[in-house]
């Protein structure tokens, strides 16, 4: 029977205005059954499982068959599922062999699986392999980098839905275990924009300052509740298995339910299979470490009492071995008085041996006595004392002489000695040595130093005379007025000066004369 004809037999109730059956919506829902069950029977349906979660707590299964272009729901009863030799599998493309019927209570159809037969790898796995072949040869998913979680964690960071039973199933879990501060960075977990805010939240984790006033967390749980490969497909993405490879804090991935995996877990430190059991892997049970830690004492003071029981059993076992305090003495006793009995004569050979020995040197005093010797002694230090002194007085003299010698011509080349046959030192203001008339200005100041103290004076009249003397006979008549000037400003008659003297011829000095011993001062 056709559709058309199921749905327009007469029944026994119909409108008298409109000449139309009316049905009942089970009516209805049965007919809609049969004729669908009629026109198609068993086929065969190819299509990729998707939403697979496992049996159902009644032991049926229950999933979607889907291609590019549409989606049919299955069901596997719970003998069925039992006696497949395929079971289902999320993302497994397949050909259900099976009866097309409808379900009423949700006005829906539906395909009875009766079996499975693999049919290759669905587009969405064969991308996902795809894109876990090329992120492992980079080096992500690599073993020997992924580090230990931290044994108890001061703060728990956790990348999930704020909103979903996931973040509530985490926070009652540490609750049990082992409490810990837990910070919650709330993000999309499916859809559109749901990789680049898990990355994001990742990332600022990440970025969080240690001891700043938002507390770094030690480690991280990246979690979502289980979905279809589409509703994870966010975990999937390239974005967030890099932000994942990169965190520098130990990461925990719990996304799905265990028979479901994403790119995450290979990047992460650890895989949970739920979300419950991410929050087990990142702290421990208070109450058993509290245990295991009353355990451990026990079994020290135990391992110390044991100790204590074998060191005494073993002292006991050495002081029963240990010979007896006559025993252990004899030998040594009778090494004693064997000792006893050699020391008495060796003592006696030992007194004679140094008797002899200071017998032959008292004879040897009494022949050579060391007075002599002494006095022999003190001859030759006598002899040896008078030549040195004899020898340092004639170099002092010599020296002394030399010193003499040396004063000598010091005072006569001194100034002073100048200054002594009546001549006067004539300074300036600043100290300096006035040689020229020239450089005294009228009305200076002038210091005059005699050979027995000094005067200040001021300088009055005019310089010399521009224009010397033409002839001897004015020389001299100027030479007699200088004179005279100086008698009349009371100033000291200098001696004439004397003819120069021719030198006399220098005399090389002798070995003994006092230049030969010493250098010239000039």
């Amino acid at each position: 029977m056709s559709i058309l004809a199921a749905l327009t037999q007469p029944q026994p109730s119909q409108s008298a205005a409109t000449n139309q059956t009316e049905w009942s919506v089970g009516d209805l829902a049965a007919a809609l059954r049969r004729t669908l069950e009629d026109a198609f029977g068993h086929v065969r349906l190819r299509g990729e499982i998707s939403g697979y979660r496992g049996p159902h707590g009644s032991g049926h299964a229950y999933f979607s068959l889907k291609d590019g272009n549409a989606k049919i729901d299955a069901v596997v009863w719970k003998g069925t599922l039992n006696r497949l030799r395929q079971k289902p599998k999320e993302g497994l493309e397949v050909v259900a062999t099976g009866k097309i019927t409808t379900y009423p209570g949700k006005s829906s159809y539906q395909i009875v699986v009766e079996s499975l037969e693999p049919a290759g790898i669905g587009a969405w796995m064969a991308l996902l392999e795809e894109r876990k072949r090329l992120l492992a040869a980079e080096g992500l998913f690599a073993p020997e980098r992924k580090r230990p979680i931290p044994y108890l964690p001061r703060v728990v960071g956790v990348v999930t839905s704020p909103t979903g039973a996931v973040i509530r199933d985490i926070l009652h879990r540490l609750e049990d275990r082992f409490p810990r501060p837990v910070l919650v960075w709330p993000v999309r977990v499916q859809g559109e924009g749901a990789a680049e805010e898990v990355a994001a939240a990742i990332r600022g984790f990440n970025a969080l300052a240690p001891g700043g006033p938002i507390p770094r967390p030690d480690v991280l749980i990246v979690a979502r509740g289980g979905g279809s490969i589409e509703d994870l497909w966010a975990f999937n993405e390239e974005v967030v298995v890099r932000a994942a490879f990169e965190s520098a804090i130990p990461l925990i991935s719990a996304v799905g339910h265990e028979t479901d995996t994403t790119l995450i877990d290979y990047a992460a430190d650890r895989r949970a299979p739920t979300p419950t059991g991410a929050a087990e892997m990142a702290v421990p049970v208070h109450a058993e470490l509290t245990a295991q830690i009353d355990d451990l004492g026990r079994r020290q003071r135990g391992a110390v009492l044991r100790k204590l029981d074998r060191d005494r059993s073993d002292l006991r076992a050495s002081v029963r071995a240990m010979p007896g305090a006559d025993a252990f003495l004899a030998g040594k006793r009778q090494r004693l008085d064997l000792a006893e009995a050699r020391l008495r004569p060796a003592l006696a050979n030992n007194a004679r041996t140094f008797r002899d020995r200071l017998g032959r040197v008292l004879e040897r005093l009494a022949r050579h006595p060391p007075e002599l010797g002494l006095a022999r002694a003190r001859a030759r230090l006598s002899a040896i004392d008078h030549r040195p002194r004899t020898a340092i007085l004639h170099q002092i003299g010599r020296r002394a002489d030399a010193l003499a010698g040396l004063d000598r011509l010091l005072g006569s080349l001194s100034y002073r000695a100048v200054l002594a046959r009546g001549y006067a030192l004539v300074r300036d203001e600043t100290g300096a040595s006035v040689r020229s008339a020239a450089q005294v200005a009228p009305g200076a100041r002038l210091r005059l130093e005699f050979a027995d103290g000094g005067a200040a004076v001021r300088a009055e009249g005019e310089g010399p005379e521009a224009d010397g003397p033409q002839d001897g006979g004015r020389q001299q008549d100027g030479e007699r007025q200088q004179e005279v000037g100086r008698q009349q400003d009371g100033v000291a008659d200098a001696p004439p000066a004397r003819p120069a003297r021719r030198p006399a011829k220098r005399r090389e000095p002798t070995a003994d004369a006092p230049a030969a011993r010493q250098g010239s001062l000039f």
